[in-house]
């Protein structure tokens, strides 16, 4: 399956566009109401929770930490949550954050979703929605608004 890569340039540092990633202000601005829970340590399981399927605390996503630089890289592994179908366990992907600073105030932010197991059936959508929810990100990071798709 092919991966999904996109980089986008944000006005705004590093470390702050680190916090719209990893804080919950931000994942609630764009991961549509879920927010991340873990360590964010090698090794360490994480979670997104938010509304759905199973009510507030349904589970989206969850994984391994991969690789993690606070304010730098964060590489984490995917499988969808339990709600979307019994053999979630087996569905898996690989979701890569990479921040590198361009000029003082502005920070390239690259994404990557690869690996993707056989048959993985959010892999279509990851074209649309994965532009969408990082447009979300970077308009968040500059100003701590959101997109409005009225989703």
């Amino acid at each position: 399956m092919e991966p999904f890569a996109m980089t986008l340039y944000v006005n705004a540092p590093a470390e702050q566009v680190w916090d719209a990633v990893v804080g919950d202000e931000g994942n609630r601005a764009v991961m549509f109401g879920s927010v991340l829970r873990s360590e964010l340590t090698v090794g360490a399981g994480y979670e997104y929770v938010g509304p759905g399927n199973e009510g507030e605390e349904t589970v989206h996503v969850y994984g391994e930490v991969l690789a993690v630089e606070p304010g730098r890289l964060l590489s984490l592994s995917e499988h969808p949550g339990p709600s979307y179908g019994d053999n979630h366990a087996e569905l898996s992907s690989r979701m890569t954050w990479t921040l590198e600073p361009v000029t003082p105030g502005v920070t390239a932010l690259t994404f990557v979703n690869d690996e993707w197991s056989d048959g993985h059936p959010n892999h279509d959508g990851t074209v649309e929605n994965w532009p969408r929810v990082l447009s979300a990100l970077k308009t968040f990071a500059e100003t701590g608004k959101t997109i409005d798709y009225g989703w």
